[in-house]
């Protein structure tokens, strides 16, 4: 892959969305048993978003910019788009003729690795859309160490996920789950930005190598980074359970930072403490640190 087209983007996302739509589930009648098509025509949506079939055609030729915020509210009624899915389109809509979006920091300042670094008791890490780990606490390299086994730098979960798919099924507990939403998350940030030279590389890199990923980035589906809940089997402490809360940083656009909590007196707590003892042992034992030096 050389680009991502922002015009085939926007044709792509909304036929397939289209595609699941059946007139009855739009409220409409089916006229005739034998429907060439797969879900709603195209001037079904017309229709329903209150808009010519001429200007929908053209719009779902790639032509979303220029749109108001209304036809596009309309659009995504008639299709009945989520949250995610909401922002996508209103993001196809304004990338496809705007000015590119101000590249995320490649590094994360002195100060916000200080603020991971406070973080004692909880796994806490700073990424971008990509899925680049830009810095972490000590508590969160001890949870991710399977993924930042990899020598590359930045190491990145969507590589982890689909290139290292054995090892991967190994720690998420729910692969096929994590799978879908990080393909999901990084079609979201080709949404938002599909200039970004890194991102395209990377989406060519996992459609060169991994044919699930090609089922799943063809699907056209889209997830924003919110809170949840993700189940791991580490290496050392066994089963984990997982609270995720992943939060924008303002000042600095397009890198999240991801925090992993458990509740108080939980088996989860209790592995959580017993993963910090073994990574400050891990890191008394580095060659450089003070004990290592002694020893």
């Amino acid at each position: 892959m050389t680009k991502i087209d922002p015009r085939t983007e926007i044709k792509e996302f909304l036929s397939s969305r289209r595609a699941r739509i059946t007139p009855e589930r739009a409220g409409l009648p089916a006229y005739g048993g034998n429907r060439r098509v797969k879900g709603l025509r195209r001037e079904e949506v017309a229709l329903l978003a209150g808009v010519s079939v001429d200007y929908y055609v053209r719009i779902e030729r790639g032509g979303l910019n220029g749109a108001s915020d209304g036809v596009l509210d309309a659009l995504a009624s008639a299709l009945q788009l989520d949250e995610a899915e909401r922002d996508h389109l209103y993001h196809l809509a304004r990338r496809s003729g705007g000015p590119r979006r101000r590249r995320p920091a490649a590094t994360v300042r002195p100060a916000l690795q200080q603020v991971l670094d406070a973080i004692t008791d909880a796994p806490a890490w700073i990424c971008n859309g990509r899925y680049d780990v830009l810095a972490a606490n000590q508590l969160a390299r001890a949870l991710y160490s399977p993924v930042l086994a990899d020598p590359r730098r930045p190491a990145n979960t969507a590589r982890f996920v689909y290139l290292d798919s054995e090892a991967a099924k190994a720690f998420f507990v729910d692969y096929d789950r994590i799978a879908r939403d990080v393909a999901a998350k990084l079609r979201m940030e080709a949404g938002r930005d599909p200039h970004d030279e890194d991102l395209i590389a990377l989406v060519g890199e996992l459609s060169t190598r991994s044919e699930l990923f090609r089922r799943r980035w063809a699907s056209q589906d889209v997830r924003l980074h919110r809170s949840g809940r993700k189940r791991m089997h580490h290496p050392v402490v066994g089963r984990l359970d997982l609270d995720v809360e992943s939060m924008e940083l303002p000042a600095e656009p397009g890198l999240l930072l991801t925090v992993y909590t458990a509740p108080p007196g939980t088996a989860t707590a209790d592995g959580l403490a017993l993963l910090a003892s073994w990574a400050a042992s891990q890191e008394m034992q580095k060659p450089g640190s003070h004990i290592a030096n002694r020893a």
